[in-house]
């Protein structure tokens, strides 16, 4: 999988087709995203020690990756992404453009 966690995406593919987004969280076992601000869902919360009023909250929900393609800020749309190796460090690139994807701090 070549995206990575603070990548900004677009949905290609569904509901929220068109939507863009920063991933938050990648789950590798099921492929599947969770993206900001995009394919919100209403879950119905017990009251717990944790969060004693429970209630109904609204929270992202995973999307799958195939739905999914790198946002290119400078072209204004989905790109892929390929891997190669400079200076003796793999990196990634834009198919496009061919330019280098700078990797985010953590």
């Amino acid at each position: 999988m070549k995206l990575r966690v603070g990548d900004t995406v677009i949905v290609i593919a569904g509901s929220e087709k068109g939507k863009t987004g920063k991933i938050l969280k990648i789950n590798h076992k099921t492929n599947r995203i969770i993206v900001e601000d995009v394919n919100k869902v209403t879950k119905h919360v017990k009251p717990s020690q944790t969060d004693p009023d429970g209630g109904i909250i609204t929270v992202e929900a995973g999307i799958d990756v195939s739905n999914l393609a790198y946002y290119d800020s400078k072209l204004k749309r989905g790109v892929k992404l390929g891997y190669r190796f400079e200076d003796g460090k793999k990196v990634r690139f834009n198919k496009k453009t061919g330019e280098t994807i700078k990797e985010q701090k953590r």
